[in-house]
């Protein structure tokens, strides 16, 4: 693999992934341009989808555009929407090569914008820096193969696994640089999501702070009834940043009538037994347009997450304290028997952060 093929890549990856949590329901692509060894033009996917990585990158070069070698994180679109197809726009600039990772699997697209660059006499190379490109789309991915969006289960507790004591205390178990860093990672997910046990206990706001972000991520929240307070954190702000409640085909009608009258957008879910379906949850929340959903708890919903298979990435904060077996445990039972029932994930980061450890951990790609 070509050495100068892998270092533009790499940028173009990294300028993809500015665009994750901002350009939902579209993939956050990123594309540089590349002629006679200089770039001459950069761009990524803007907020809510558009302009495409590709029309920027394009816009910015200009006429050094013709006869340039262009890094696309993602096959260039082939289809007529909002804009006309990417591909398009590249053949009609004069670039002579595009090097891609890997092919879209919408339908729309799907080896076509690959077919008409080829058609059109331009090499295309495809396959350099794949894995890493197959991570940074698999949210995008999962929505268009499986209907739900990629799930990112966050815990941050104790040592011995604990989220508060046995009196329900809780601020602050891990320290300022780890909140920081949550921050982060929610503006990088197109949603953040909590049961509604949490969002009773917690009256959490959900939102990005101090970190200057333009489009602040969805905050969902799991609650079969809807028993959540009215004059909470998220009620109070629901007509500035959005709010997703999953509630049962049974949720009390006044209650569904007074969250819509706050500006909330109300999503009737299946029922698993008792419980709302996760599954079910995913599907609607991939049905609206989500790609990456950053889950914070609470115990019960991060149990139902993990017992369905559905966790795709786990994010631990540990802090060096013990609570004790009376206090909450961060993952509630999920009726295990055997080793093996359990699912398993890799070990891909783990770092100081602050007083705390932070540990990430993935599973293999579908």
């Amino acid at each position: 693999m070509d050495a100068e093929d892998i270092r533009h890549m790499t940028l173009a990856l990294s300028l993809g992934r500015r665009g994750q949590g901002n350009c939902w329901p579209n993939p956050a692509v990123g594309c540089v341009l590349v002629r006679d060894g200089r770039i001459v033009g950069r761009g990524w996917t803007q907020p809510g989808g558009r302009p495409h990585a590709e029309t920027q990158a394009l816009q910015q070069a200009g006429d050094l555009a013709r006869g340039a070698t262009a890094y696309v994180t993602l096959e260039p679109c082939a289809h007529h929407g909002e804009t006309p197809p990417c591909a398009e726009a590249l053949i009609a600039a004069g670039i002579k090569r595009v090097v891609s990772p890997l092919e879209d699997s919408d339908p729309r697209v799907a080896g076509q914008g690959f077919s008409l660059l080829r058609e059109a006499n331009i090499e295309v190379v495809t396959g350099v820096m794949a894995d890493q490109a197959a991570r940074d789309h698999a949210g995008f991915f999962l929505k268009t193969e499986q209907g739900r969006p990629l799930v990112t289960l966050k815990l941050a507790g104790s040592f011995d696994g604990r989220i508060a004591t046995a009196t329900g205390e809780s601020k602050w178990i891990t320290g300022p640089e780890a909140r920081r860093a949550v921050h982060a990672m929610r503006a990088r997910h197109d949603a953040v999501m909590v049961g509604g046990g949490t969002a009773r206990a917690d009256d959490p706001s959900l939102t990005v702070r101090d970190l200057g972000v333009g489009r602040q991520p969805v905050r969902v929240v799991i609650s079969r009834h809807l028993d959540l307070p009215l004059l909470s954190q998220m009620a109070r702000t629901a007509q500035e940043v959005p709010v997703w409640l999953c509630h049962g085909h049974g949720a009390d009608h006044e209650r569904i009538k007074a969250w819509e009258g706050l500006g909330a957008r109300l999503i009737p879910c299946a029922l698993h037994g008792t419980q709302l379906d996760v599954g079910d949850v995913l599907q609607q929340l991939g049905g609206a347009g989500l790609t990456r959903v950053f889950c914070e708890g609470g115990s019960a919903l991060a149990a139902s997450l993990l017992a369905e298979d559905l966790v795709d990435e786990l994010i631990g904060f540990t802090a060096g304290l013990a609570i004790g077996a009376e206090g909450l445990p961060s993952v509630a039972a999920m009726g295990l028997d055997r080793l093996r029932q359990a699912p398993r994930f890799e070990l891909i980061e783990t770092r100081p952060l602050g007083g705390d450890a932070l540990h990430r951990w993935t599973r293999a790609l579908r």
